[in-house]
C-alpha cells in the first residue's frame, strides 16, 4: 500500500544519516524535518544541502519537485519541513528559497510564541499575527502547505481562516480521544476539512495516551482509534498518516529533560518520549501493522488507501506548484 508520510525526524545535526529512512518501505513518500525554533536560516540550510547530497548519491532514494515524481514502486521519494517560521529569518521571500531546495511543508509556530503567532503550549492565546497571516498568504503564493500542528488552537483557526488553500494538520491527534495541548480540537479539525485540508495522525506515545515503552502493540491501537474518530467527525477524505517518528528520539528526550522549560509537565511528567517507529506502522515486526488494524475494524482497501496516502496525494496536487 503506498504510504504518503507527511512528518518524521532525523537528527537536527551533520551526524545525520539519510540512509536511516530506508527503514520505510520502497514506493513511500517522506517528509523529513529540516528545522524548528532552535534552527537557524543558515542551520536549515546547511541540513537541507546535507540531505539532498546523501539522498542524491542513494539510488533507493528520489528527490521530490512535483507530486508526478512521487510513487515509483524501486524507490522512496523525499521532500522535507519546516516546523517553525524562524528559519525564514523574518524574510517571507525565503518561502520561496526553501520551496525551491523541496520543502513542501511549514508551520508558523514550534510550541511556543514567535513573530508569526502563538504556539500549543501558550496560556495566553493572541492567534496569528500579522506577519502571521501575510506568512499565509505567501506560503499560498509559492505552494507550500501552511500546517497547523505544534500552533495554539485559536492560531490553527486563524490559519483555516485566511489560507486561500487548503491547511495541513501534519502530525496531530485529536484532544477528544487523549486530552493534550498538542492534539487539535473538534473545532480545529472541521475548520481545516472545510478548507480542504488533512489531518495526519501520528504515533508519539504521550500524544496517544500510550507512552509506557513495553505498549508498541497499544500505540499502533491507539492510532487507530484517532483514525477512527477522525473520519466519524471530519469524513474519511480528511484523514492521513504525519507518524512523527524521530529517528533522533534519544538526543529529543535528552532536550526534554535538560530543558524542561521548553516543554512543559505535559512532555515531561511521562517518562521519555516512546514513539510508533515504521516497522510496527508498517510491517517487518512482530507488532500487528496499521493496515491490519484498521482491516479488522471494518476499513475498506479503499479507505486505507485513502488514508495511508491517497487524501495527502490529492491536496498535495492543489497546493505544490506543478
Amino acid at each position: 500500500m503506498f504510504l504518503w508520510e507527511q512528518h518524521c525526524c532525523l537528527p537536527l545535526r551533520p551526524t545525520a544519516r539519510v540512509a536511516e529512512l530506508a527503514r520505510y518501505p520502497l514506493g513511500s513518500y517522506l517528509s523529513v524535518n529540516v528545522g524548528y525554533s532552535a534552527q537557524t536560516k543558515d542551520d536549515s540550510l546547511a541540513l537541507l544541502h546535507q540531505f539532498r547530497d546523501e539522498a542524491g548519491r542513494d539510488p533507493r532514494f528520489r528527490l521530490v519537485d512535483r507530486v508526478r515524481d512521487i510513487g515509483a514502486p524501486e524507490v522512496i521519494s523525499l521532500a522535507f519541513d519546516l516546523e517553525d517560521s524562524r528559519p525564514l529569518d523574518g524574510d517571507l521571500d525565503n518561502v520561496e528559497l526553501f520551496y525551491d531546495l523541496g520543502v513542501r511543508s511549514l508551520l508558523p509556530t514550534y510550541n511556543h510564541a514567535n513573530a508569526a503567532g502563538c504556539g500549543c503550549l501558550d496560556t495566553d492565546d493572541t492567534g496569528l499575527t500579522g506577519y502571521g497571516k501575510e506568512l499565509v498568504r505567501k506560503l499560498n503564493q509559492v505552494g507550500m502547505f501552511a500546517d497547523g500542528s505544534h500552533c495554539s488552537r485559536r492560531t490553527g483557526l486563524d490559519l483555516a481562516a485566511h489560507t486561500g488553500a487548503p491547511m495541513i494538520y501534519s502530525h496531530s491527534n485529536f484532544a477528544a480521544v487523549w486530552e493534550h495541548p498538542r492534539n487539535i480540537t473538534d473545532e480545529q479539525a472541521l475548520a481545516c476539512a472545510a478548507t480542504g485540508g488533512v489531518i495526519g495522525i501520528n504515533g508519539v506515545g504521550i500524544f496517544l495516551g500510550r507512552n509506557e515503552p513495553p505498549a508498541r502493540a497499544e500505540r499502533v491501537a491507539a492510532i487507530a482509534d484517532h483514525i477512527r474518530y477522525g473520519v466519524d467527525l471530519v469524513g474519511i477524505e480528511h484523514i492521513g498518516i504525519g507518524s512523527d517518528y524521530s529517528f533522533d528520539g534519544q538526543e529529543f528526550n535528552d532536550e526534554i529533560r535538560d530543558n524542561p522549560g521548553a516543554f512543559s509537565e505535559s512532555y515531561t511528567k511521562w517518562g521519555p518520549l516512546q514513539w510508533a517507529p515504521p516497522e510496527d506502522l508498517f510491517g517487518g515486526s512482530d507488532v500487528p501493522g496499521l493496515d491490519d488494524v484498521l482491516a479488522d475494524r471494518g476499513f475498506t482497501p479503499a479507505e486505507r488507501a485513502a488514508v495511508f496516502g491517497g487524501n495527502f496525494a490529492r491536496v498535495a496536487k492543489q497546493v505544490w506548484r506543478d
